[in-house]
């Protein structure tokens, strides 16, 4: 197929979540003949469909809910009557995501993407089976995801056992929600029924929950989220699951071994992890195989070791995150059409969405710390101007930098708007920015994220209200 006119499409992007759709529109917009194959009814993927976007919807509403419920908004001399209504807050998730995934399918028909609706599996490297349908293309992009990781010996039901799916569309509050996972989709998800009155249990294998965040900021989301009255039961393994009648009984002991002890809820969350979707690609077609990961290997551009096959997002090595796929979405179709399409892959902010949320980018102090001497600076949000007239004490800001250099390695915080915070540190370290440059940046007054620049102050040694 030397012809490139010999192939239905120059582009074939498989998989419309987050990378796939972005992928697929920015080679359309660079002038390539561009498809995307997609099985869901709907454009979006996991991100839009079952996970980033009806999650947020609903954290927002029971965050709304729960200032009503539990006396922070009575403080602040608004009374209120409370009352419930699930199936609403259900129907404005919905809408959510009909209204966003239906904007995919506009700016797919706007920049001329043609979607595939169906399963893709390669027959070559060149050619797919849609549907029943071969498709050829010169260029095939891998972005099909992934999905929930599966605890062995455990059914999920999406009635008694679900999750996080299943988690986003129970149709009654939990009695007792046991989260098996601390990580950020069962913080998120435990979150949400915590506010709406379900007692909340989380079991994390580790000492600690949130891993791969720094540990000062993983002890502190501990001590608030335990305030919040989320039950943690931590360095615990779960060994069983079972389901009696409509009820379920764990069977937990130490990570480390010892006696074993049960746990009875009324609905299990089981959130420990993503695996990369890469069954019925029929990826040895191609020539490509996985790691011991699960993940499909590949270089600086995004290309596998097969000609003419990409891949991104979460089927490839790094963090499951729907922001890093879009930024390889958009550097893996400039690369395709000759250009030079790039990703900063040690500069990626991790947001948790609870109350407060957490938020970090770069290294975590434990990691700056082994590459060499750190200089490392503080600032508590009780200290902060904002964040005391909203009644928001919780929490502090991190900033860790190079001893010699003084170039901002990490950043790190706990605020009730910590995920718009830090696309300031993000920004300030992709240009190499120092603790000086974000001490003697000038912050508009009274806002959050002067507790950036008074952390970046500490860092200096000049710390002005603490």
């Amino acid at each position: 197929m030397a012809d490139e006119q010999q192939y239905d499409y120059d582009v074939l992007v498989i998989g419309a979540g987050p990378g796939g759709y972005v992928a697929a529109i920015r080679a359309a917009q660079l002038g390539l003949r561009t498809a995307c194959a997609e099985s869901r009814e709907t454009l979006g993927g996991t991100c839009l469909n079952v996970g980033c976007i009806p999650s947020k919807a609903l954290l927002h509403a029971s965050e709304l809910y729960d200032h009503a419920a539990n006396g922070t908004m009575a403080k602040l001399g608004i009374k209120t009557t409370v009352e419930l209504d699930l199936d609403t807050m259900h129907g404005q998730r919905r809408d959510a995501v009909k209204q966003l995934t239906g904007g995919i399918e506009y700016l797919f028909k706007k920049n001329k993407v043609t979607w595939l609706k169906g399963r893709a599996a390669f027959k070559d490297a060149h050619s797919v089976d849609v549907a029943g349908q071969t498709v050829t293309a010169k260029n095939i992009v891998i972005a099909t995801g992934s999905s929930v990781t599966p605890l062995p010996g455990v059914e999920i039901d999406q009635k008694v056992i679900v999750d996080s799916t299943g988690a986003l569309d129970l149709p009654t509050v939990p009695d007792h929600l046991v989260v098996i996972g601390g990580g950020v989709i069962g913080l998120e998800l435990g979150s949400v029924w915590r506010r709406l009155g379900a007692k909340v249990t989380c079991v994390e294998y580790l000492d600690q929950i949130l891993p791969g965040f720094d540990g000062d900021i993983r002890k502190e989301s501990n001590k608030i989220f335990k305030k919040q009255g989320i039950e943690f039961q931590l360095s615990t393994k779960v060994t069983k699951v079972a389901v009696e009648g409509d009820k379920a009984v764990l069977t937990v002991e130490p990570a480390q071994g010892g006696e074993a002890t049960t746990i009875e809820a009324s609905h299990v969350l089981v959130s420990i992890g993503r695996r990369p979707n890469t069954d019925g690609l029929n990826l040895e077609a191609a020539g490509l195989s996985t790691n011991q990961r699960g993940q499909i290997e590949i270089d600086h551009d995004f290309r596998t070791g097969a000609d003419g096959v990409w891949a991104i997002g979460d089927v490839v090595p790094g963090p499951m995150l729907a922001h890093k796929a879009e930024d390889e979405g958009i550097a893996v179709a400039e690369n395709i059409a000759g250009q030079h399409g790039i990703i900063n892959h040690d500069i990626i902010p991790l947001v948790v969405y609870t109350w407060p949320e957490v938020a970090g980018v770069g290294l975590t102090e434990e990691a700056a710390r082994e590459r060499g001497e750190i200089k490392v600076g503080k600032f508590p949000m009780m200290a902060n101007s904002r964040a005391k007239t909203n009644h928001e004490p919780d929490g502090l800001v991190k900033v860790i930098s190079d001893a010699k250099t003084d170039r901002v390695l990490g950043v790190w915080c706990i605020a009730s708007v910590a995920g718009t915070m830090i696309a300031q540190a993000a920004q300030a370290m992709e240009f190499g920015a120092t603790s000086e440059d974000i001490a003697y940046t000038c912050h508009a007054h009274p806002t959050h994220s002067e507790a950036i620049k008074e952390a970046a102050m500490a860092v200096q040694g000049k710390p002005i209200h603490i």
